[in-house]
């Protein structure tokens, strides 16, 4: 009867993880197949490793693996000073009245695809700031408004993100410090800390591991995402998922093996930042403690 309870659960759950781990795991095991060689379908039938070989040398490949690391990181780092920072802002002001709401909710309910509009509608040569520029002298006309969007760089990718993500962080930073203990804080005070040395000394190693969390988190949406840098990102270099997407897309289905090993490699970096976010969780439930 005991085990009959202990089981209960597992046994409810087992039709919806039956769905969800038997799509995932056989898109993994059918995608290592086809990068590997194995697709009967169009003939291949010869497991080898060749297709890795060629799709890790290719300086395409290499482009776009540094070119999405290169935003995920950046807009990631960025998103956590600045998020971090907010947070802590609101934290502090005394007379919130809801603004928490309004600053954190709102910009993470909106779509990827909405935000990219709204940032074209701002940033492009055609859009609202390059008019105002335009209107007020700062350039003599919008064609030479800097261009923002569509460049090597990124930027109209990262701010995107920027706009996404510095919420979120913020609210996960800012409900960690709602339920802090504030002991350690006053004892600071006490000492004679000031209000610079009480967040650095105290307050920011105590939401660390929220911090670390929250930067893996949105780094692996980041370096996966597609429809943004699509829309938004540079012919050349493109972004390893956009570039998995025009391999994808080629009506040789021999080349289907391309496709699968950027795919693979994407799943091996995902599995890696999965690990890290456990191993990060773990140290959260050791301050929690």
């Amino acid at each position: 009867m005991k085990y009959k309870y202990k089981l209960k659960p597992y046994i409810l759950l087992t039709p919806v993880m039956i769905v969800i781990l038997g799509i995932f795991v056989t898109g993994i095991v059918m995608g290592f197949l086809q990068s590997i060689g194995y697709f009967p379908i169009v003939g291949l039938k010869d497991f080898t490793l060749k297709y890795y070989k060629e799709v890790m040398m290719s300086k395409d490949f290499l482009s776009s693996l540094i070119f999405s690391i290169y935003i995920s990181f950046i807009s990631s780092a960025l998103s956590v000073i600045l998020g971090v920072a907010l947070a802590y802002l609101i934290y502090r002001k005394k007379e919130k009245k809801g603004v928490e709401d309004i600053v954190f909710k709102v910009p993470i309910i909106v779509p990827h695809i909405v935000a990219v509009l709204l940032v074209y509608n701002l940033l492009s040569q055609s859009g609202i700031i390059s008019r105002i520029f335009y209107s007020l002298g700062f350039v003599s006309s919008q064609n030479h408004f800097p261009s923002l969007l569509f460049e090597k760089n990124g930027i109209g990718i990262i701010i995107t993100y920027l706009w996404k993500e510095i919420p979120f962080i913020g609210m996960v930073v800012y409900s960690v410090l709602n339920n802090m203990n504030n002991k350690f804080s006053d004892v600071a005070k006490t000492l004679g800390a000031n209000r610079r040395q009480v967040f650095f000394k105290v307050t920011l190693p105590l939401i660390m591991p929220s911090i670390v969390t929250s930067f893996i988190l949105v780094f692996a949406f980041s370096f996966g995402a597609f429809e943004v840098p699509f829309l938004l990102g540079p012919t050349n270099p493109k972004a390893l998922p956009v570039k998995a997407y025009i391999e994808y897309s080629n009506p040789d289905l021999k080349h289907r093996p391309y496709t699968m090993v950027i795919n693979m490699i994407l799943t091996f970096v995902s599995l890696i930042l999965v690990w890290g976010y456990n191993k990060a969780f773990k140290v959260i439930s050791k301050y929690n403690r």
